[in-house]
C-alpha cells in the first residue's frame, strides 16, 4: 500500500468550473467571473471585509506587508518555526526579520519572547498559525497596540481555524493565505490577502497587478508586482468553497482517528495540541518525539517509507538556517524552544482523500514502528 502525505481533493464542482472557464477562454488573471466570486466567498468565509487574490501564499504575505506600509529597514518580528516563505516575504521588502521563539504547547509565537525582542526599529509582527492551530492573538495584539506595530497573520496552514470563536485571517491588520496543493483549501497554486482595512485592500489590488494608472493605464502609480491569480485557479477555488466545511471536518476526523489509535504512544511522542480557546484544522498531523526518541526520527521515517507511508520532517526554524546565520541575521541560540522541536518532529498522512483502510494501515504500522525503534 502507498499512502501519500497529502493529495488535493478535486470534486465535480471544481471540474465543472474549470471547464466553464476554458470554454469561455477565461484563463488569465484579468478576465473571468470566478476571480471576483472567489474573493467574495473567501472574504465571507474568513469573516473579513476584503479578500484580494494573488499568485501564492508567499506573495500574499509580501503584498499584505507592502500594502500596509512596511518598508526597507523596518524590523518585522516573525515566529521562527515556520516554512521559510514567511521570512522570505520580509526579506523581499528589504526589511529585517527578527525571529521570535515559540510556545512549546502550541508551537506558535511566544508573547513573552515577542515582548523581549521589540525594539525602536520594530514596525510589524507576523504570527504563524502553524499546522492549523491559531496563535494566542490577544497578547500579541495588546503588545502591537502598545508599541504601534502592524500585525500580520500567516494563515497558509489554517483556513477556517478559530481563535476564541473568531476566524483567523481577520484578527490582524492583514493576513496571507496559501492555496498550494496540500493546503486545507487548494487551487494548486494561489494565495489570498484578507483584511478589514479598505486602504490596505486597495493598495494590495493595485500592487498585485503592476500598479497600473487609473486615468492612463500605463502611467504606473507605484512599483507593482505581477502577482495575479488566474481565473482557472479561482474556478477551482470556488469549487473548494462549496466543500470548505466538509474538508475541514474531514481533517479533524483524521486527527481524531490518530488521537485515539495512537494514544498508547504518549510516553514516546507529543500529539498535536488543541487549546481550549482554539479550533484547529489540522493541516497536517504533526508529532513531536520525546527526548529519548529524537535520535531515532530518521529510522522511524525510513521504516515507514519502506512500508509505503510517506512522511515529512517538521520545519527548521529561521535561527537554525545556515544561510541566515552566515549573513549575521540570527544566531542558533536565539530561539531555544524552537530548537527543541526542529529535529524532533514530523507529520503523518493527513490529506482529505485518505481512505479508512489507508488510515488504519498508517496507524497500525506506525505503532509497530515506534515500538520497535523504542525497544
Amino acid at each position: 500500500m502507498k499512502v501519500p502525505v497529502s493529495k488535493p481533493h478535486v470534486g465535480a464542482a471544481e471540474i465543472a468550473n474549470v471547464n466553464k472557464a476554458l470554454a469561455e477562454s477565461a484563463i488569465s488573471g484579468v478576465y473571468g467571473e470566478f476571480l471576483g466570486q472567489f474573493e467574495r466567498e473567501f472574504a465571507a468565509f474568513c469573516e473579513t471585509e476584503h479578500a484580494v487574490s494573488c499568485s501564492n501564499g508567499t506573495t500574499a504575505l509580501h503584498l499584505a506587508m507592502v500594502a500596509s506600509g512596511i518598508k526597507a529597514g523596518d524590523e518585522v518580528l516573525v515566529s521562527t518555526l515556520t516554512n521559510m516563505a514567511s521570512f522570505f516575504a520580509v526579506l523581499y521588502i528589504g526589511a529585517k526579520p527578527v525571529p521570535v521563539d515559540i510556545d512549546l504547547q502550541t508551537l506558535t509565537m511566544d508573547p513573552a519572547d515577542l515582548e523581549r525582542k521589540i525594539t525602536p526599529q520594530s514596525r510589524g509582527i507576523m504570527v504563524v498559525h502553524l499546522f492549523g492551530h491559531p496563535t494566542d492573538m490577544d497578547p500579541v495584539n495588546a503588545l502591537a497596540k502598545k508599541h504601534g506595530l502592524k500585525v500580520f497573520e500567516d494563515c497558509a496552514e489554517a483556513h477556517g481555524a478559530l481563535y476564541k470563536g473568531r476566524k483567523v485571517g481577520g484578527l490582524s491588520d492583514a493576513s496571507g493565505f496559501s492555496f498550494f496543493a496540500n493546503k486545507v483549501l487548494s487551487t494548486g497554486e494561489g494565495g489570498m490577502v484578507t483584511t478589514n482595512d479598505p486602504k490596505i485592500a486597495e493598495n494590495a489590488r493595485s500592487l498585485r497587478a503592476l500598479a497600473f494608472g487609473t486615468t492612463n493605464k500605463f502611467m504606473h502609480v507605484d512599483i507593482g508586482f505581477n502577482y495575479r491569480m488566474t481565473n482557472l485557479q479561482a474556478a477551482v477555488g470556488c469549487g473548494q468553497m462549496q466543500a470548505a466545511d466538509q474538508l475541514i471536518d474531514r481533517r479533524r476526523a483524521i486527527a481524531g482517528h490518530y488521537n485515539t489509535t495512537l494514544a498508547g504512544l504518549s510516553d514516546h511522542l507529543i500529539m498535536p495540541p488543541e487549546m481550549d480557546w482554539a479550533k484547529t484544522v489540522y493541516w497536517m498531523y504533526h508529532l513531536v518525539l520525546r527526548d529519548h526518541l529524537i535520535p531515532k526520527r530518521t529510522a522511524i521515517m525510513q521504516d515507514l517509507a519502506a512500508k509505503g507511508i510517506e512522511t515529512r520532517e517538521g520545519f527548521i526554524p529561521f535561527n537554525l538556517q545556515e544561510i541566515f546565520i552566515n549573513q549575521g541575521l540570527t544566531k542558533p541560540d536565539d530561539c531555544p524552544n524552537a530548537n527543541k522541536v526542529a529535529y524532533a518532529s514530523f507529520y503523518l498522512p493527513t490529506g482529505p482523500d485518505i481512505s479508512q483502510a489507508e488510515l488504519d494501515y498508517v496507524s497500525e504500522e506506525f505503532i509497530k514502528t515506534v515500538r520497535m525503534v523504542a525497544g
